[in-house]
């Protein structure tokens, strides 16, 4: 038997690969699916199941086409409803693979189809549970994502995920891996450890959500805190839930080249978003007028959903030559499948054209030092607001940019301000957007908090640790 963990870091989601005796399955697949393929050629199985823990909100999961291409059937747990052939398994069914048995358990609370899958060995030992949405390291899925489909408050929720959990998962044996579908970072839960594989023993001890001491002390805590859920998540549930193109069509589509001349008439024909995925270096310096850039060199799939939020937008690129298709790729990972091409020859083509350009304006962190000495000018903070509050320039307003759809709404055009970020790679995303929305009387710090304050002595506020900080909201 042998058991992988393909993790993906950008997505913070983990995929699992498992054989035994020349069978195999795989748990939460990715939408590109040629390097499951790949490696089942190789290790010379048969691909037996694809197992679904739910339909996923955060990204688009690769069953489909997976299955297409290799015959494996589709399973999801109890109550599930997709609108394509699948196996529908009852609480505690039994799969086998090879000489292991996976035993479903339906576990509803973060979705009512979430379920969890548990792994015995050939001799009947539970070894392994692949633990999806609800379960993760240091915390547990939130419960308010189905509650429009569930017809049900993320209170009633929540209380179904207290009863999975506490009957269903606190009984196995603490030293049962547990293999979870994402980890920190991921919009799913609101505070998960950096691990991505532990023992149940030890988050039984650790894990906050399996500490409380009853059912509505369980409850206020999971919901507490909960920030509003990504706008592209509901868009990702239905993609997985009824079906989509074929990532094949979506890759062959988007890595379609397209002159300067092409790529400027399909953009004024088509309303498509220009996204301009390069550093924000390079970005800064020069970009296509009311482009958006969000660089493939950080969080890119998670910002796109949160930002651009309507996965049937329509997206022309322009990349680093060479990355075309991992942007593609990428994007189609959280269902933006609208991708009409690229710009061929990147923006030094465009520019070598004669081409219209813009840029930010953006200044050193010493430079923001020497500015801001004996002004009173306005500072603006995207971070996380747990960052924020971690430490923070003294002036500084926090408006985070996953919020900036609503405090842009709140600036004064004629009101000059300087704006930063933890690095400088979301204050460069959101002085883009602020530019393509005809905002310009404002200044963007190059290397974000980092730089000011290891290159400024601007005031700051006392440090106190992130992780405190979201002990005391959870």
């Amino acid at each position: 038997m042998k058991i992988e963990q393909i993790y993906t870091g950008c997505l913070a989601q983990g995929a699992y690969y498992i054989t035994s005796a020349g069978e195999a399955v795989i748990i939460d697949p990715l939408r590109e699916t040629q390097p499951y393929i790949n490696r089942l050629q190789e290790d010379g199985v048969q691909l037996k199941y694809i197992f679904e823990t739910h339909f996923h909100a955060d990204f688009v999961s690769g069953h489909l086409d997976l299955s297409h291409k290799t015959g494996a059937p589709i399973v999801y747990g109890p109550s599930a409803n997709p609108e394509f052939k699948a196996i529908i398994a009852e609480d505690h069914q039994i799969f086998e693979i090879g000489d292991i048995k996976i035993k479903v358990l339906h576990t509803p609370g973060h979705t009512l189809e979430s379920s969890c899958y548990l792994l015995m060995d050939e001799n009947g030992v539970e070894k392994a549970l692949f633990s999806g949405d609800t379960l993760f390291l240091g915390d547990v899925g939130r419960p308010d994502l189905a509650q429009k489909g569930a017809n049900m408050t993320q209170e009633e929720l929540a209380g179904l995920l207290y009863d999975s959990l506490y009957h269903k998962i606190l009984p196995l044996h603490d030293d049962i891996t547990v293999y979870p579908a994402h980890g920190a970072g991921s919009a799913c839960g609101k505070n998960m450890q950096k691990e991505t594989i532990d023992i149940l023993g030890n988050q039984k001890r650790t894990n906050y959500a399996l500490n409380q001491k009853d059912r509505q002390s369980f409850i206020k805590e999971v919901t507490d805190g909960l920030l509003p859920p990504p706008a592209y998540f509901a868009m990702n549930v239905m993609m997985n839930k009824k079906g989509y193109n074929s990532f094949d069509e979506v890759l062959s589509q988007g890595l379609h080249a397209l002159a300067p001349e092409k790529f400027e008439e399909i953009a004024e024909a088509s309303g498509a978003l220009v996204l301009d995925v390069r550093n924000n270096r390079e970005f800064a310096k020069g970009f296509i007028p009311q482009s958006v850039n969000i660089g493939l060199d950080g969080d890119f799939a998670p910002w796109v959903g949160a930002l651009i939020a309507d996965v049937n937008q329509p997206i022309l690129l322009v990349t680093e030559k060479g990355t075309e298709e991992e942007a593609v790729t990428r994007l189609s990972r959280v269902g933006f499948d609208h991708i009409l091409g690229f710009l061929e020859g990147g923006f030094k083509a465009w520019e070598m054209n004669g081409k219209e350009t813009d840029f930010i304006n953006r200044i050193s962190a010493e430079q923001f030092e020497t500015e801001i000495k004996g002004n009173e000018e306005k500072i603006i903070d995207i971070r996380k607001e747990s960052e924020y509050n971690a430490e923070h320039l003294h002036e500084a307003y926090s408006m985070p940019l996953a919020y900036i759809n609503e405090w842009v709404n709140e600036l004064r055009a004629e009101e000059h301000f300087y704006m930063h970020c933890g690095s400088g790679y979301r204050s460069t995303m959101a002085a883009s957007i602020l530019q393509a929305r005809g905002y310009r009387n404002f200044t963007e710090i190059e290397g974000g908090f980092k730089a000011i304050a290891s290159t400024t002595s601007i005031p700051k506020s006392d440090f106190v640790c992130q992780t405190k900080i979201l002990n005391k909201l959870d």
